[in-house]
């Protein structure tokens, strides 16, 4: 989907963050993909605060345990972990909440908005009362520097393609005029690159690029940066004057443990040096939940798999031959591999993710479907030998390919695994897709940039593209592209009949097959009793808790 900049920073916790290829001029603006060799905490979101006449929260401490790698507390190119930390100290004019939380969209530093009848101006009226940790005070003048600052050097700046000007219309209202109709709410809520920052922090940070380095915040947020020590732990302490109040209950401070990994936050839960951590692999999770006084909660992520036909070269290249093999993949059996923490795909937006549907057509295990397309196709058993790459930092990855090789040979099908870095598994599809050489299936894990699942993971993966950036299927379909730009177009001013359309798009996309989508990743947390107030919300993947809306309560 996105565009111009291209970013990758490969590191087996935080991953890959790239931003896409140039797309049509009635496209989204371009899309970012993260693509992670393991698990990183995911992110929920929870309920709006409810203000109070003054702040009166208990002096409590809550220790925690992330395994996160701290890169930067710079707001505008943080790209990876630091989302866990810079979500409880910035805030966004908007929230997009999580799945079936009505509105869709919750007011945050904008309590209200309005946009003109095709999209391309939409007005927001600031919350009154706000102040940043420095004490400045928000203003529309504010918010405009802030978000010119993310187009011109954020890690997703190309979500503000479409912003062809930020117009201050006075202390507390901003406009946006846009260079055509597009859906402003999904990027004013995107998780990298929409935060609000102090005035008095972006000209320090213009003086000095290291500003933030030292522990120093700009934000608006319930939380301060208090302390960090790096590799060791980040404290957050409340903001006394933030704008939503503070009740009994909730936790004045946070302490987070930064583990080198699950197995250790695992230990320091079951040993009560700490109360919460982070997702947890399954083994260890149900091993946790089953000690009294926790629970378990498992909860759907923005993540998930698929896996990619090169649909240029022969027999891949008959839509028959790529339904075979969909028929032929063991769904269930791939899930069982990787611990159960997975539910099947239905395309290539994950569950609960806008326009995700359960009205998506899936496949299902079907060797007799299978076989009799492959021989409709020409194809005789033991005719067809395929390169499957996928990247060796992910270990889930080794099984699924591992689980695809034993599937396609019960039709006959010779699959070579060839593991790959990441970077050079990308790079080898990208650089010549006709070329014998080249894989003829690609596996990928794929982490969308924000909230919105046809301009990311529709667009992004599978809209045609001269030079392929993300579409490693090569896939090319005009009336796919039309259904696409439509509902894109739609999703401006209506969201009803953009998922009417995506749903078209969705459902030819799965007949055409030019990739088989595997299962849509989930996550679990091992959560203490008495702690209240935790709802995931996989729209801010990588930011396991909002701090603020937890407390203790019987």
């Amino acid at each position: 989907m996105h565009r111009k900049a291209f970013v990758v920073v490969m590191l087996l916790v935080v991953g890959l963050a790239a931003c896409a290829a140039p797309s049509p001029t009635a496209a989204p603006s371009p899309t970012v993909a993260r693509l992670v060799a393991s698990s990183t905490p995911p992110a929920p979101t929870a309920a709006l605060p409810t203000a109070t006449s003054a702040p009166t929260a208990a002096p409590r401490t809550l220790e925690v345990a992330l395994v996160a790698r701290i890169h930067t507390w710079d707001p505008f190119t943080a790209a990876g972990d630091e989302a866990a930390f810079l979500a409880n100290i910035y805030e966004t004019l908007v929230r997009l909440n999580p799945p079936g939380v009505t509105p869709r969209f919750a007011p945050l530093l904008a309590d209200r908005w309005e946009h003109n009848t095709d999209g391309t101006i939409w007005t927001f009226h600031l919350r009154q009362g706000v102040r940043f940790h420095d004490g400045e005070p928000l203003t529309a003048a504010a918010v405009k520097a802030s978000l010119e600052t993310a187009a011109a050097r954020g890690t997703d700046a190309f979500l503000w393609e479409p912003v062809a000007r930020i117009e201050v219309v006075d202390e507390a209202t901003v406009r946006f005029v846009l260079r055509r109709p597009a859906p402003l709410l999904f990027v004013l809520a995107a998780p990298y690159d929409a935060w609000i920052v102090s005035p008095r922090a972006l000209a320090a940070v213009a003086k000095d690029a290291d500003y933030f380095e030292v522990g120093r915040d700009g934000g608006t947020g319930p939380y301060r940066l208090a302390a960090y020590q790096p590799g060791r732990e980040v404290v957050l302490r409340r903001f006394a004057g933030y704008w939503g109040g503070w009740q009994a209950g909730q936790f004045a401070t946070v302490r987070v443990r930064l583990a080198p990994d699950a197995a250790t936050a695992a230990q320091w839960l079951a040993d009560g040096t700490v109360a919460l951590t982070g997702p947890l692999p399954p083994d260890l999770a149900h091993t946790l939940a089953s000690r009294a006084g926790f629970h378990l909660q498992v909860v759907n992520t923005a993540w998930n798999y698929l896996a990619f036909f090169n649909t240029l070269r022969p027999p891949l290249d008959n839509p028959q031959v790529r339904q075979a093999l969909a028929y032929a993949v063991p769904y269930a059996e791939i899930i069982r591999r990787v611990g159960g923490l997975g539910v099947q795909s239905r395309g290539p937006v994950p569950q609960g993710m806008w326009p995700w549907s359960e009205e998506v057509a899936q496949y299902h295990e079907d060797l007799a479907k299978a076989r009799a397309l492959l021989e409709s196709a020409g194809v005789t058993p033991g005719g067809l030998r395929l390169t499957l790459t996928y990247a060796r930092e992910d270990p889930a990855q080794a099984k699924i390919a591992a689980a695809l090789k034993e599937g396609w040979a019960r039709l006959g099908v010779q699959v070579q695994l060839r593991p790959m870095l990441w970077r050079d598994q990308w790079a080898f599809a990208r650089n010549d897709s006709e070329s014998p050489e080249t894989q003829d299936v690609f596996l990928l894990r794929y982490e969308p940039a924000y909230g919105d699942g046809l301009a990311d993971n529709l667009w992004t993966l599978f809209h045609s593209s001269k030079q392929p950036f993300l579409n490693l299927s090569y896939w090319h379909d005009a009336d796919f592209d039309a259904l696409l730009e439509k509902a894109w177009g739609e999703s401006a001013t209506s969201l009803t009949a953009a998922q009417a359309d995506a749903l078209k798009a969705e459902n030819a996309l799965v007949a055409a097959s030019p990739a088989v989508f595997l299962y849509d990743e989930q996550a679990a947390f091992v959560l203490p009793d008495d702690l209240k107030g935790f709802r995931y919300n996989l729209n801010a993947p990588r930011v396991p808790f909002l701090f603020y809306d937890l407390r203790v309560g019987p």
